[in-house]
């Protein structure tokens, strides 16, 4: 099952100041919903414990995520693969940054999640609504620890 989203955030930050947020793990670790557990392994992998919900199945999911900066600092793609349930996952998200000239920042956002096993069979809109939930949710989050900073 492959499922696809978009959507865009604006950041009161500076473009410098989101670039410098996006590529530290911990503090993107910290937008995932549900996180429980991170392990930073290096200053672009890390491990993240996530819990997990569709419908009445619940559990927790482990992901390795990598962030990949894209030169010149307009884009940063992040691959996350992993699973839980017997059911594999894999993502591949990205943002492209633009700079509108009055020190906020427009996070562009696209995903694109290939799942198989188990949990690709729960039901095409269940699945499809928490992917949704799940890849947006992050991008919010990272709007909002951003604000707080």
């Amino acid at each position: 099952m492959k499922l696809e989203y978009n959507g865009s955030e604006q950041v009161p930050l500076s473009k410098p100041q989101v670039w410098e947020f996006i590529n530290d793990p911990q503090k993107v670790a910290s937008c995932l919903p549900d996180v429980q557990q991170v392990t930073v392994h290096d200053p672009k992998n890390f491990d993240a414990l996530v819990s997990i919900g569709l419908g009445p199945v619940r559990g927790k999911f482990k992901f390795k995520i990598t962030l990949e900066p894209q030169e010149g600092g307009d884009r940063m793609n992040v691959r996350i693969s992993g699973g839980g349930f017997g059911s594999v996952v894999d993502l591949l998200a990205g943002a492209d940054l633009k700079d509108n000239g009055d020190n906020t920042t427009t996070l562009d956002w696209s995903g694109a999640a290939t799942m198989r096993g188990p949990i690709a069979t729960v039901g095409g809109r269940v699945l499809d609504s928490q992917a949704q939930k799940l890849i947006a949710g992050t991008f919010a989050n990272v709007k909002t620890r951003m604000a707080g900073q």
